[in-house]
């Protein structure tokens, strides 16, 4: 039996929230001529939702106003977010140099990924709401993108909700490796109360792990089955998988 395990990245795998913050706030002033006084709630977020959120938040943009002026405020908002993901990715890549010594692997992440990697029949990609350039350069900072096929993966670069892109994610998975897989044979590994809800719209199960801002009963009240304090215990982590 072939399976698809999706991983988050921030929170789950990687703590480089710091670098995460300055970028962001880079970004921000690049494309609007503005501060970045007020950040929104990040966990489960992808970037085009923390964008379009600090645009209202920090009363910066035209998004709030775009229902009412119609396609002409839609257009602009879409430019935007172009100038703001290349913006992004170009203030994160300059400084990549920092993960490593303001970020770090969160416990026991690099051996969970290792282990399940050795399982039969897994085949492990991402699923994160990080545009899919720093996406990488987050992985590559601590070794930990070849246990994975990032080019399966979902990116907060694209425009599908979570729940879509896991569907896509096993569509390209089933196509690039030519064999079946459904929902039922799909785990999602991540720490947000909205990384549980994608997977119930993609019918998959999720993993909870409590390293983020959600705590052990949410994350289990939200649907995760089963849920982890954090991914320490490799043979926890992989009979949780495998179960």
């Amino acid at each position: 039996m072939h399976r698809l395990i999706l991983w988050n990245i921030d929170l789950t795998l990687v703590d480089v929230a710091r670098v995460s913050r300055d970028a962001y706030a880079e970004a921000f002033r690049r494309v609007t001529g503005r501060p970045l006084v007020a950040l929104p709630q990040l966990a489960g977020a992808s970037d085009s939702e923390i964008f379009f959120e600090s645009l209202a938040l920090n009363e910066a943009g035209p998004a709030g106003h775009a229902r009412e002026q119609g396609h002409a405020a839609h257009a602009e908002a879409n430019d935007l977010l172009a100038r703001y993901a290349a913006e992004l990715a170009t203030a994160f890549g300059a400084r990549t140099n920092l993960l490593a010594s303001r970020g770090r692997a969160l416990p026991g992440a690099r051996a969970a990924l290792a282990a399940v990697s050795r399982l039969p029949g897994v085949i492990q990609t991402v699923l994160t709401g990080a545009i899919r350039q720093n996406a990488e350069h987050k992985l590559y900072a601590f070794g930990l993108e070849r246990f994975l096929d990032l080019g399966i993966g979902g990116y907060g670069s694209e425009v599908y909700p979570k729940g879509t892109q896991i569907l896509r994610s096993l569509a390209m998975a089933t196509e690039k490796y030519g064999v079946a897989l459904s929902p039922a044979a799909a785990v999602y590994v991540a720490d947000s109360v909205r990384d549980v809800a994608a997977a119930k719209v993609a019918g998959v199960r999720c993993l909870g792990v409590a390293t983020g801002r959600s705590t052990l009963s949410e994350l289990r009240e939200a649907g995760a089955e089963p849920v982890l304090a954090d991914l320490s215990d490799t043979s926890r982590v992989v009979a949780a998988i495998g179960q």
